[in-house]
């Protein structure tokens, strides 16, 4: 008896070692008796031929959609030719965006509310489909399908279930090893042993994802595990306001006089306690009374850089301690974890935060897109110190308990002589996720600050509200 197709492509992917058996570790970090390398069919182009037309069948061609997009970036030579037996328009989502020209993170002719097919290798938990149905909706595309090749059974189907993902897949894990077993390529035993894995271990749950930028800072509190971050969301929605002042001034009774008079209307205090000319003792007494009066917090900018000994010493010790008087503090990501290690031994993590750099709005700086996904990567292993990261886009990081924190904005877009550019409320809040937003010299060089502070607080609060209603024209 001749072999049907899907068993036929079961032997050809066994042959050319596309399917293993041993231990091995998967991308969530399970642990695996089983391991799928669909990366090597590239160099068999009657297996990728047999793939792409059984997919084809299964999941395309009575599918209404206007697009494909393969995962990257296994699944990009099926997608494509899918798409060409299809005769329906690819997309491809980098895993990069780009930090020049266009810098799109989906590249391909579209409009909004084309609806999009997704096409992947194999799903253990579904985050990597989730992680390009994330993109493909901020571009405004709508996508509620998958076509997959192999489903480990996992619990993959039932993350995507929960996230409005229909998943179709030429094979299970079982009805694999069954092929296998009964064209006797693998033993007994090993059927027992993945059977055996299958009912034992399931992949992490992803429960419904959570908009971060649509969700009000008051049902955020509860996704926020640094105290910092809840206190700060509670400042937020009781005071209406989302302003953070950046107190640049370099004389004490400047930035006390300035406090006096913007206090009701900010959410934090960003200072630069090492550019005051008269710094003393009293100075952060009384500051800490207004915060108190007035209900803010206090940020101390001090964007530590250095190893984690030093910047233990830099927080806690010398003539401005830190560590006494600051809610939180700014720190580069550059010098590795141990930065954050020393921090979580030298702050009362009860009460401390951290803001992590993850980008700049200075013209020209040096950060890169690995360096922000390594930077955020960073953070989740310190979730009790992390408030949230310093960062110019919505897609920095995506959980709901952390606050981007935005500087240079101003009411009108512009650039100043040493590069740094400013942006407008409605890009800031609306368009690019900001959560608290850093103003400087807008407020502190106006003729009336106070003013200029309400003015401030009024257009940042009316973007935030426009954000979380939906209303993005």
């Amino acid at each position: 008896m001749g072999l049907d197709k899907l068993e036929d492509l079961a032997l050809k992917l066994f042959s050319i070692d596309a399917v293993k058996f041993g231990d091995f570790t998967t991308k969530t970090g399970i642990k695996t008796p089983a391991y799928f390398d669909l990366r090597v069919i590239v160099s068999y182009p009657d297996i990728m031929e047999l793939t792409s037309n059984m997919l084809y069948d299964l999941a395309v061609k009575d599918s209404q959609f206007d697009h494909l997009c393969g995962v990257p970036y296994t699944a990009l030579p099926i997608a494509t030719l899918l798409s060409i037996q299809a005769k329906k328009p690819m997309l491809m989502r980098r895993k990069e965006t780009k930090s020049y020209g266009t810098k799109k993170s989906i590249e391909g002719h579209f409009k909004k509310d084309d609806t999009c097919l997704i096409i992947e290798d194999v799903i253990t938990s579904g985050s990597s489909i989730l992680e390009t149905v994330k993109d493909l909706k901020n571009e405004g595309l709508v996508t509620t399908e998958a076509a997959i090749i192999l489903d480990r059974e996992q619990g993959g189907r039932e993350n995507l279930a929960k996230n409005g993902i229909h998943v179709k897949s030429l094979f299970t894990m079982r009805t694999l090893i069954e092929i296998l077993k009964k064209h006797k390529k693998i033993t007994d035993e090993i059927v027992v042993t993945v059977k055996n894995y299958l009912n034992e271990t399931k992949a992490p749950v992803i429960e419904k994802l959570m908009e971060r930028v649509i969700l009000p800072y008051e049902k955020r509190i509860d996704f926020a595990t640094n105290l910092v971050a809840r206190q700060l969301f509670n400042i937020m929605a009781t005071k209406k306001t989302n302003l953070c002042l950046s107190a640049d001034l370099t004389m004490t009774t400047g930035i006390l006089d300035l406090l006096e008079k913007v206090g009701e209307h900010i959410c934090m205090v960003k200072t630069h306690i090492d550019i005051i000319d008269d710094f003393r003792d009293d100075f952060v007494v009384r500051l800490k009374q207004l915060a108190d009066r007035f209900n803010f917090l206090i940020l101390e900018d001090r964007k530590y850089a250095d190893i984690g000994h030093t910047v233990s010493l830099q927080y806690s010790k010398g003539l401005y301690k830190i560590g006494e008087w600051a809610d939180c503090v700014t720190v580069h990501s550059l010098p590795g974890e141990g930065i954050l290690k020393a921090l979580n031994g030298s702050m009362n993590c009860i009460t401390k935060g951290v803001f992590l750099l993850a980008e700049m709005s200075s013209e020209g700086n040096l950060i890169t897109q690995q360096y922000k996904q390594e930077t955020v990567s960073m953070a989740s292993k310190y979730a009790n110190i992390i408030t949230g990261f310093v960062c110019q886009n919505k897609d920095t990081f995506q959980n709901p308990g952390l606050i981007q924190l935005t500087p240079g904005v101003q009411l009108e877009c512009s650039k100043d002589d040493l590069g740094q550019i400013y942006k407008t409320p409605e890009k800031v809040v609306v368009e690019n996720g900001a959560d608290v937003i850093v103003v400087g010299r807008g407020i502190t060089a106006a003729k009336n600050p106070e003013v200029q502070a309400v003015a401030y607080k009024d257009a940042l609060w009316k973007c935030y509200i426009k954000r979380i209603s939906g209303k993005l024209e």
